[in-house]
């Protein structure tokens, strides 16, 4: 079943066409990879579908309706939540209070959105930092919070941002152990991320950007022979 379908959706800044008539759909329980060169517009279609910049044209379905336009807090409430590149935890808070201000959105008692956040840290793997500061965090574990506030909102679909962007191997590994699991617990997913090796072992499809269109949507074993795909970005295209 489809739940988010991407319709020629176009963003210009200016005379750059930074994303330009771009489409694709999410099936409910899939991870879809997101990949393409530096400036290939993965990012700023992040930032259309999630309403943190308007569409020059084109239309985002989500469960049948369209949400181009609408406020990321209102996305946010519909079941659509993101991460970032950079992480922007509230670094003087703990990180149990970081994920309580989130798990406040579905639940407004104080007691029943701490449960839940205690929940979460533990579905992460954070349970021993819980009263730590975000600010004591090594940069995985602030990526852990990340996704653990997003998941306090009770999404349907997660974007993830460079979820493995700065990490070791080990850290990397556990990475993709996290994004399967949060997809075995009826999650869908949509990731953009750098490390090859990473983001075919997850995917189950692949969609491919360059200069802001889109040049292939394929499983990984398809996409890593396709030869355009091999010219602008595997083969060093870049």
């Amino acid at each position: 079943m489809i739940l988010l379908q991407v319709n020629h959706l176009t963003k210009n800044f200016g005379g750059l066409q930074a994303v330009s008539d771009v489409s694709f759909s999410l099936e409910k329980g899939e991870i879809l990879g997101l990949i393409g060169p530096n400036g290939a517009g993965k990012t700023t279609a992040f930032n259309l579908i999630t309403g943190f910049i308007d569409a020059t044209s084109g239309e985002v379905l989500f469960e049948g309706k369209n949400i181009i336009g609408l406020a990321p807090h209102k996305i946010v409430k519909r079941g659509i939540v993101r991460t970032f590149q950079i992480v922007k935890p509230f670094l003087n808070l703990s990180v149990l209070e970081n994920v309580v201000l989130a798990a406040f959105l579905k639940n407004p008692l104080r007691s029943k959105a701490t449960s839940e956040a205690k929940r979460i840290l533990e579905f992460v793997n954070l349970t021993e930092k819980l009263d730590s500061y975000a600010s004591d965090l090594t940069l995985g574990q602030q990526k852990k919070l990340e996704i653990a506030r997003c998941l306090a909102t009770k999404p349907k679909v997660l974007f993830l941002d460079e979820p493995m962007g700065g990490l070791n191997a080990s850290e990397i590994e556990h990475a993709c152990d996290l994004v399967q699991k949060l997809r075995n617990d009826g999650i869908s997913i949509i990731l953009v991320e750098h490390h090859m090796r990473a983001i075919m072992k997850i995917s189950d499809r692949i969609v491919v950007l360059q200069q802001g269109a889109k040049i292939a949507d394929d499983i990984p074993h398809n996409i890593v022979k396709n030869q355009t795909v091999i010219k602008a970005y595997l083969g060093g295209g870049e």
